[in-house]
């Protein structure tokens, strides 16, 4: 896996990937407490940690795939 060149600044793929998973968790959890989900969750932060690594994890396979 190389790095990934945007205008001469070379980020690593692993920082782009955990901005994008940071960003499709945010959306999940907003869904998530919309839908009231997180009354039957015991502990919040502990469960958005781990929806992060989900979703990292998944972006990291996929990544992997396409390469």
């Amino acid at each position: 896996m190389g790095d990934i060149d945007i205008y001469g600044l070379f980020l690593p793929p692993l920082l782009i990937m955990a901005v994008l998973a940071w960003a499709l968790s945010a959306l999940l959890r907003r869904g998530l407490r919309a839908t009231g989900a997180y009354g039957l969750i015991w502990h919040p932060p502990l469960f958005d940690f781990a929806l992060y690594v989900l979703v990292l994890s998944g972006l990291a396979a996929l990544w992997s795939q396409m390469s």
